[in-house]
């Protein structure tokens, strides 16, 4: 049976035109960057033209960017190099929706003897700039601020808040992983010090990413070792998977409005199909989100079993609620938002492609409803 895959914010499928553009650095083309001879000069031209195209997506100089192996690594690479200290002293300020490349390292800081900050969003999912503003302090390192969340959508006032801080001399990391191919991203318009991206959330290939460091921004390496990277990060460049980042991010810049538009028209025709539903919730829903993201709950309908049923119907989605351990949670996101913990177990995110159609959006609908109908049901029959 055919599976509609509606869980683009997990990852994206190659885009054809990027699996070209790699093939060759999978085969003949298979040099060092590093080495001297003709194939490591030739592998090195190639990882500098993919520099220069992620740099052109972002309105950055491509000096500026690390490669990197994942968004996690990068941010990562932010955390741990400003404040992975000898003696943990120092003040945090970190969302309370943040990925959890983010949140996870800030948690082993804290415990190490950090202090933090954590500063929860309203209803709809959008964290306040004077919130965030009024939690840094002299001896603030750091302020994290995602600029779109991966699970609802939102699109959160980095620019506002970068603006704050650098009048106070405080460093901004923004992951922009799930926004960049989606709407428009400019550095020098966020005005931040770090900025994460990760190619595989826009039709890259898995294992690529970057880490963006501005100038006049600190920087201490995670990784340390060979000389790679102007000595930012150790170790072998992964050279097709970067060509390919680079043609990926070419490919967003030249498309990106349509790509948005169309997944916009998707999402709008999936919330309005919604109202057919008793007891759907659209989260987020009047706050500015990504186009291509609608994070729903039906009541009364428990995500995982509702999950299960639509894959096996032909429909991939995510819940976002199972944690690292195997074990089941509501997410965090949502309880930060003070989303009541039953309505957060009923939730699924479905996140759409500029491949989706209208088609397919209906007949998804139609499923939906019917699982859903189902579910609710036997969670209210009577036991013998």
């Amino acid at each position: 049976m055919p599976v509609t895959y509606f869980d683009h914010n997990a990852t994206t499928p190659l885009d054809p035109q990027v699996r070209v553009a790699m093939e060759p650095w999978l085969g003949e083309l298979h040099g060092n960057p590093a080495s001297l001879h003709a194939f490591g000069q030739a592998a090195r031209d190639a990882t500098e033209v993919a520099r220069e195209q992620i740099a052109s997506l972002l309105g950055a100089e491509p000096a500026e960017l690390v490669f990197m192996a994942s968004g996690t690594e990068a941010n990562n690479a932010v955390l741990l190099g400003r404040c992975w200290t000898a003696d943990f002293k120092g003040h945090l300020v970190v969302s309370g929706i943040e990925h959890p490349s983010v949140w996870k390292p800030t948690q082993a800081l804290q415990e190490a003897g950090m202090e933090v900050s954590w500063v929860n969003p309203d209803r709809q999912g959008r964290v306040d700039p004077e919130q965030v503003m009024a939690e840094t302090r002299e001896d603030t390192r750091l302020v994290c601020l995602m600029l779109a969340n991966n699970e609802v959508g939102t699109l959160q006032p980095v620019e506002h808040v970068a603006a704050g801080c650098r009048e106070r001399g405080i460093p901004v990391l923004c992951d922009a992983v799930q926004a960049i191919g989606k709407v428009p991203v400019n550095v020098g318009d966020l005005n931040v010090d770090y900025l994460s991206v990760g190619a595989h959330k826009f039709y890259g290939p898995l294992g690529a990413a970057a880490l963006w460091v501005g100038k006049g921004a600190t920087y201490e390496p995670l990784l340390r070792g060979g000389s790679q990277e102007r000595q930012r990060r150790a170790g072998t460049v992964n050279v097709p998977a970067v060509v390919g980042f680079g043609e990926a991010a070419r490919l967003a810049a030249d498309d990106l409005e349509a790509r948005s538009s169309s997944m916009l028209g998707l999402r709008e025709r999936f919330e309005s199909g919604l109202g057919r539903i008793p007891d759907a919730v659209v989260h987020g829903r009047s706050a500015e989100r990504l186009p291509n993201t609608s994070h729903i709950a039906l009541l009364g309908a428990d995500s995982e079993a509702l999950l299960i049923r639509l894959d096996l119907a032909g429909f991939a989605v995510s819940s976002g609620s199972a944690c690292s351990s195997g074990t089941v949670e509501p997410s965090r996101t949502l309880l930060a938002m003070g989303v009541p913990k039953q309505e957060a177990s009923c939730s699924l995110r479905v996140s759409f492609g500029p491949g989706n159609t209208n088609r397919e959006v209906d007949a998804f609908l139609e499923v939906l409803a019917q699982e859903a109908t189902e579910l609710r049901r036997l969670s209210s029959a009577p036991r013998s």
